[in-house]
C-alpha cells in the first residue's frame, strides 16, 4: 500500500481554554476528495487550518509526503515548522476571497508565483492565463475584483491558488459567501479538479457536491471524527447517532 499523501496523527488544537479538536486521525490518499461535514463549532475549519500550519496543532503529528511538517509537539517553534515545504505543496482557498482589490484578476494570480516561487512575470502571466480561461475567466483577466460577481471572484481565488502547482487544495467552505445562483460555476471548477485527480481536501455544507464528487465523507462535531466512510455509506446509512441526527437537520431544507 502506498504512503497516504497526507496523514494526521491525534490532532490536539486548543484556542485559550477551548478545546477545539481533541484527538483527530485522518488519512488522505493521493487524488483522494475528502469532503467534511459537520455543524458550526465542530472543528472542521480548525483542522483545514492545522494542515497548512495557520493553526498548527499542539499534539500529534502531520505528514505531508512523508515528512513531519510541525513536529508534532507544543513546544516546537516556527522554524521547526516545515512552512515553505507545505506552502509550495498545499493550495487553500477560503470562505472569502482574499484577492487584493488594486489588481486585475490576472495580476492577482500572478503575484505569489512571482514572489513565492521567483517566477518571472512573463512565466507567470503564461501560468495564470490559461488558468483563468480553465476557470471561465479569459475575458475578464484585466478586470478588477469589484467588477466581478463573487462567484467569479472566488474562482480567480482558486485559480490562484492552482498557479502555485499545489499537491493539494485545501477548500474551506468557499461557497457559503455566495448566493445562491453562483455557487454552482464554483462547485463546477471543483468537480472538474477532483476528476482530474487533485487531492482535496474540502470543508462544505454542500451536501449534492460531497455525495457526488467525494471519494470520502468525514462527519466531525465536538472536534472529533464521529464517523467516516464512503458517501453512499454516509448518506443513506449512516451508524452514528449524530449523523443521522445531523443530516437528517440538513437535507429537510
Amino acid at each position: 500500500m502506498a504512503e497516504a499523501m497526507l496523514q494526521l496523527k491525534n490532532i490536539h488544537k486548543r484556542f485559550g481554554d477551548l478545546e477545539v479538536l481533541k484527538g483527530v486521525d485522518l488519512d488522505i490518499e493521493r487524488g483522494e476528495v475528502i469532503c467534511v461535514l459537520g455543524p458550526s463549532g465542530s472543528g472542521k475549519s480548525t483542522l483545514l487550518r492545522c494542515i497548512n500550519l495557520l493553526a498548527p496543532p499542539e499534539r500529534g503529528e502531520i505528514v505531508l509526503e512523508g515528512r513531519d511538517i510541525c513536529k508534532g509537539s507544543a513546544g516546537s517553534t516556527e522554524d521547526e515548522w516545515d512552512l515553505d515545504f507545505v506552502r509550495q505543496r498545499v493550495g487553500i482557498v477560503f470562505q472569502q476571497f482574499n484577492l487584493f482589490p488594486h489588481k486585475s484578476a490576472l495580476e492577482n494570480v500572478t503575484l505569489a508565483q512571482e514572489t513565492v516561487l521567483g517566477r518571472s512575470s512573463k512565466e507567470a502571466k503564461a501560468k495564470a492565463t490559461p488558468l483563468l480561461e480553465r476557470v471561465g475567466l479569459g475575458d475578464k483577466l484585466n478586470e478588477y475584483p469589484d467588477r466581478l460577481s463573487g462567484g467569479q471572484q472566488q474562482r480567480v481565488a482558486i485559480a490562484r491558488a492552482l498557479a502555485m502547482d499545489p499537491h493539494v487544495m485545501l477548500f474551506d467552505e468557499v461557497t457559503s459567501a455566495l448566493d445562491p445562483e453562483l455557487v454552482k460555476e464554483v462547485l463546477d471548477v471543483m468537480r472538474e479538479l477532483a476528476a482530474e485527480g487533485m487531492t482535496m481536501f474540502v470543508v462544505t455544507h454542500e451536501m449534492g457536491f460531497a455525495r457526488e464528487a467525494g471519494d470520502k465523507v468525514v462527519f466531525m462535531d465536538g472536534g472529533v471524527i464521529v464517523e467516516q466512510g464512503k458517501p453512499a455509506e454516509i448518506f443513506d446509512n449512516p451508524r452514528e447517532e449524530r449523523t443521522k441526527k445531523f443530516l437528517g437537520l440538513v437535507l429537510s431544507h
